[in-house]
């Protein structure tokens, strides 16, 4: 097979779910050419030094050689981002073994590596300015006017992440147990939806805090939530405070409004938003409200797509996504 015109770069998406690795071919002009190529792999674990630098490499080398095993003997690899969920506070030992291993491995000379929250931003919305809201289990918003990065939340459900999953569920849980002890602000149909979904209202603490994916399991209560707003005041009070968080959080990211006038471009990401209207209509209000004129667009393409792109920037000379310490590096 000939070498495209831009050369072939490796992408890699690293997170909770597990690590995906991606080989693509770039145009002359830096486009990533359809029809790419992915192999998975298991999560990579993260203790007290941070993300595991030896177990990331010895799942990424086996993957980027099956890929391009199955391209045939494509020609060298010309870049390579990674992007990893903890890389801008766990990911001090990735950063220091990545580009020897890419090098070795792959002879790679030119890389990036990103935190997860930049390659949702570059797959979501390319190289252009704007903001991009991640909203899931957790909640972080990442903005940029191309000069700098402007990140707000993301600091998990104990200590943030409003208005994400964890954030609904855990409101909604609440509201569940105020009905069971008969104080105000309770809600009965919270109530009824879990003890449905967890037994008896007095065993949720042992449901919850002794879980190591406690995050996890109080999201997995914000569709009950979602459902039950439209006839309930207090679920669809805690929907719209989501959405009020979610829009503030949004806001504090966002660059500003684009030289040459038109909106600031919002794009919203995240299997939160699958929880439709009760969530989104008030979310599209709070936003027009905090940031008038702002476009609400859809993501282009995932954090493994985002990470393709970022590789093949790199492999032409037109990234412009700026370099930051913590969340892009580029060698």
């Amino acid at each position: 097979m000939s070498a495209p015109a831009g050369g072939w770069v490796l992408g890699v998406d690293s997170g909770g779910s597990g690590l995906r690795v991606a080989l693509a071919a770039v145009s002359a002009s830096g486009a990533v050419e359809p029809g790419w190529e992915t192999v998975t792999a298991p999560p990579v674990r993260t203790g007290p030094a941070g993300i595991d630098a030896e177990q990331f490499v010895a799942q990424l080398l086996p993957a980027g050689r099956e890929l391009l095993a199955r391209a045939g003997e494509p020609g060298p690899l010309v870049a390579a981002c990674v992007g990893a969920a903890g890389m801008a506070t766990l990911g001090a030992g990735l950063r220091e073994r990545l580009p020897g291993a890419l090098a070795d491995g792959f002879g790679v000379r030119r890389w990036a590596l990103a935190a997860d929250a930049v390659t949702g931003y570059a797959g979501a919305l390319g190289m252009r300015p704007g903001v991009v809201v991640a909203a899931g289990t957790g909640m972080i918003a990442l903005g940029t006017d191309l000069r700098g990065w402007r990140r707000a939340d993301g600091w998990g459900h104990l200590l943030g992440d409003c208005g994400g999953g964890a954030w609904i569920g855990g409101r909604g849980l609440a509201a569940a147990l105020r009905a069971h002890d008969g104080r105000r602000g309770g809600s009965a149909a919270l109530l009824a939806r879990a003890e449905a979904v967890f037994g008896p209202a007095g065993g949720l603490p042992e449901a919850v805090y002794p879980r190591q994916d406690r995050a996890a399991v109080l999201a997995s209560f914000a569709p009950e939530v979602a459902s039950c707003a439209p006839a309930d005041p207090v679920a669809a009070e805690i929907m719209a405070a989501a959405a009020r968080e979610i829009a503030e959080t949004a806001a504090a990211a966002a660059p500003g409004a684009p030289a040459g006038g038109g909106g600031t471009e919002v794009a919203l990401t995240g299997g939160l938003l699958r929880l439709g209207e009760p969530l989104l209509a008030p979310l599209r209000a709070e936003l027009e409200r905090l940031l008038p004129g702002c476009v609400t667009v859809p993501a282009a393409g995932d954090p493994l797509a985002g990470s393709l792109l970022v590789a093949a920037r790199i492999a032409v000379g037109g990234l412009r996504l700026p370099s930051d310490r913590a969340l892009l590096v580029v060698g």
